[in-house]
């Protein structure tokens, strides 16, 4: 989450999945009416993997040796009428048939830009940066499982801007909303519609965030900081938990009910071990969660290192922890190859621009994601990595 750094220049990669590639083009673009149009998408996502530098139409013709086609691809992404949801949700059940998501982790992404003209740019304060960042701001939807991620959605946060060219109903939103109305709409794709929502997003208020996703029906994983106020409601803590106290101290005062868990790392795949523990809380306006805490081997006397709000019923501590650390996968995924696919290269005003591109660089994505799985991963609820913690109703005991 947060500010995007330089570009690191890496060639490219030689060679395109040919099996892959065909496969998926056949699924994505089978709305296409006109044959040249599922010839320019297929020529834009090959570029996507292929061109060096910037993923521009410019750059994207010459990687495919036809230089003579930069006009075309640009009125392909920019101007021809085709309808990206239908693309994204077409790439969304492919990724949930193929490698079968655990969860969907939302990511915030902020992409810096030099003028005020591109779509969806405003001056925002970006916490990484620490400064004001002229640049657009958007939600995506990854669809993550063990050792893999790739993105299937997007919403471009307009924040209020008055925008030309949008769609029918499109209008700005507040940041909960954004997020949690992407999560909705790639749910409605696939054939789990409440899968649920993992987020790491310090940027925003977690009771707002809670509310938007309650709203929108769905289970969620949030991150929350150590120092936000949570009023117990659990009666394993007796008086001394009502709060509202900061998180963490809330959770220190749950020693007692700590339960050791091990855990395979989302990045690394290293087994660790550590200690878990939930309380139930009420959080201002937005109901009751379970916080649950996670404290690493050395720190078993102090406070935990990391804290989460959770509103997925049923499951064990372990298995929340373990989707709780996926926007770990996500964030590593990001710099090893969202960036190389062009996610964040659309130069232009047009909103459909935006988000056209945007959808065939998650396509390229997924080739890449597909591809290093070998296509076979687990479907949900396959073996367990993660054990050694109670259900988590109530204070999960």
């Amino acid at each position: 989450m947060g500010f995007e750094g330089v570009r690191a220049e890496r060639p490219a990669e030689q060679g395109v999945p040919e099996g892959v590639v065909d496969e998926l083009c056949e699924k994505l673009f089978a709305g296409f009416r006109r044959r040249d149009q599922r010839l320019r998408g297929e020529q834009y996502l090959r570029g996507l993997l292929t061109a060096r530098g910037r993923k521009s139409a410019r750059n994207i013709a010459a990687s495919a040796g036809d230089g003579a086609s930069e006009q075309s691809l640009h009125h392909f992404v920019s101007v021809s009428p085709w309808d990206w949801t239908q693309v994204r949700a077409a790439l969304a059940r492919c990724v949930e048939r193929e490698l079968g998501p655990r969860c969907w982790v939302v990511r915030s992404v902020v992409i810096p830009k030099a003028g005020r003209h591109s779509v969806g740019v405003a001056r925002r304060f970006v916490p990484s940066a620490g400064h004001l960042v002229n640049s657009q701001e958007a939600y995506g939807v990854w669809a993550a499982g063990d050792g893999w991620s790739t993105p299937v959605n997007w919403r471009l946060r307009l924040a209020g801007r008055r925008v030309g060219g949008l769609p029918r109903g499109v209008t700005g939103a507040a940041a909960p909303e954004c997020a949690a109305g992407a999560v909705r709409e790639a749910g409605e794709w696939t054939d789990t519609p409440r899968r649920p929502v993992v987020a790491d997003l310090p940027d925003l208020e977690p009771s707002a965030l809670v509310r938007a996703l309650r709203g929108a029906r769905l289970p969620f994983v949030v991150a929350v900081p150590d120092a936000v106020p949570v009023a117990a409601v659990d009666p394993a803590l007796g008086r001394g938990g009502a709060g509202p106290l900061p998180a963490g101290q809330l959770l220190r005062l749950a020693g007692p009910l700590r339960r050791p868990v091990t855990w395979a790392d989302p990045v690394t795949g290293r087994t660790r071990a550590g200690l878990v523990a939930g309380v139930r809380v009420a959080l201002p306006g937005a109901g009751t969660a379970l916080l649950l805490g996670l404290w690493d081997g050395s720190g078993a006397l102090g406070g935990p290192v990391r804290c989460w709000l959770t509103g997925v019923p049923g499951r064990p501590w372990g298995e929340l922890l373990r989707l709780a650390l996926l926007p770990g996968r996500v964030a590593a995924d990001f710099a090893a190859t969202s960036v190389d696919v062009g996610l964040v290269d659309f130069e232009g005003r047009s909103y459909a621009g935006w988000h056209r591109h945007t959808t065939l660089a998650s396509a390229a994505q997924a080739v890449r994601t597909l591809t290093a799985a070998g296509r076979t991963a687990p479907a949900p609820g396959g073996g367990e990595l993660v054990s050694g913690a109670p259900a988590g109703g109530g204070a999960g005991r």
